[in-house]
């Protein structure tokens, strides 16, 4: 899409209240321009057949015709990129969950009121999900503006360390980074990774309680334990702890224990959890026992903290362009002289248990 256009974006919920302040919020943002809305399918059809917007948020709970069902007939006769915009009930999580499984490449939760720090991170991501959505390939699956408040990086969660020293441990940990596209890409590296692979820490940008449902799911399919990480758990050989949504995941050490924190802080790099907050926690107190694993998404949330761990001593992996749903972040680690190796997906969980051993 020439940098020049602004993404037309198609909002298709059945609460006027939801579609005015989307409407409101995707044009606070200079790159996006809303064609119309819908509050239901069967409107949005109609108005798909007199302009094809770029991307599609998209309400999951409808009546008439829910999410699902519409998401289904769009990808199987006009593939258009769709972000699911959600409640945050359980109900709302397990079938926004199941919209990712069926070709939607982000999730949004539905904006509400809050005070003003609140409302203006909700703008954030949902401007920032439509800009991912619009730059996703959805071969793959069967750009950053407006910048009210400073990008923060990881020192606002964690400062630099002084000094890389610690004491001597074996013990390798892998963290990884994923965004757009993710949810698919960490499908296919856990279930491929064996029962006694090495701990693994995982940051994938997710709405809160999305990630547990998340969690769950790949538990249930893979050979290795999958849990929303709580803070203090001890990273474990054969068990996978991926960040909960809307907190920041650090890794930690005591003595040849290593261990997670959850915490609370401001967005960095536009995402809590940040790739960046998770890489430079690595570098400090893993080094060289670390291995970095950096995947699809959009912008460069994890390029300096995977460029921290690089110079602690890390090896790293970057997922390759033929396999992602969207190229940025990888880029950027790349960019950034980061990377070990660039794998295409289903490649990475190989060099994983290689390096590892």
């Amino acid at each position: 899409m020439p940098e020049s256009k602004r993404i037309q974006v198609l909002i298709v919920d059945d609460s006027a209240t939801v579609r005015q302040t989307m409407k409101e919020i995707l044009e606070s943002d200079p790159q996006i321009e809303v064609m119309g809305v819908a509050c239901d399918p069967y409107v949005a059809v109609e108005r798909i057949k007199h302009q094809v917007p770029d991307v599609i948020t998209l309400d999951v709970e409808m009546p008439r015709m829910d999410g699902l069902t519409f998401l289904e007939k769009i990808m199987a006769q006009r593939p258009i990129p769709v972000v699911i915009c959600s409640s945050l009930t359980g109900n709302g999580s397990e079938t926004a969950l199941a919209a990712l499984e069926k070709g939607a490449v982000e999730i949004i939760t539905k904006p509400k009121l809050g005070t003003r720090e609140f409302l203006e991170e909700s703008r954030v991501r949902i401007c920032d999900a439509v800009k991912s959505a619009a730059r996703a390939r959805l071969s793959q699956r069967t750009a950053r503006a407006m910048t009210v408040r400073p990008k923060l990086t990881a020192d606002a969660v964690l400062p630099k360390p002084r000094s890389n020293a610690m004491i001597e441990t074996t013990e390798k940990v892998v963290v990884v980074g994923a965004s757009t596209g993710g949810t698919e890409a960490l499908r296919v590296l856990l279930e491929a990774m064996p029962v006694d692979s090495p701990g693994i820490v995982i940051v994938q940008h997710m709405p809160e309680q999305f990630t547990l449902q998340f969690a769950r799911r790949l538990d249930s399919i893979c050979r290795v334990t999958v849990k929303e990480a709580a803070d203090n758990d001890s990273v474990l050989r054969g068990q996978a702890l991926i960040a909960p949504g809307n907190r920041h995941l650090l890794l930690k050490r005591a003595g040849a224990r290593y261990y997670v924190e959850v915490k609370d802080g401001p967005l960095v790099s536009r995402h809590r959890p940040s790739v960046d907050v998770l890489f430079r926690s690595a570098a400090r107190y893993a080094g060289r026992n670390a291995m970095g694993v950096i995947m699809t998404g959009m912008g460069d949330d994890g390029a300096k903290g995977m460029a921290e761990m690089k110079e602690a001593g890390a090896y790293n992996v970057a997922q390759d362009e033929a396999s992602c749903v969207v190229f940025g972040m990888p880029a950027e680690a790349i960019k950034q002289n980061a990377v070990d190796r660039v794998l295409p997906l289903g490649a990475i969980a190989g060099e994983v248990v290689r390096v590892c051993r």
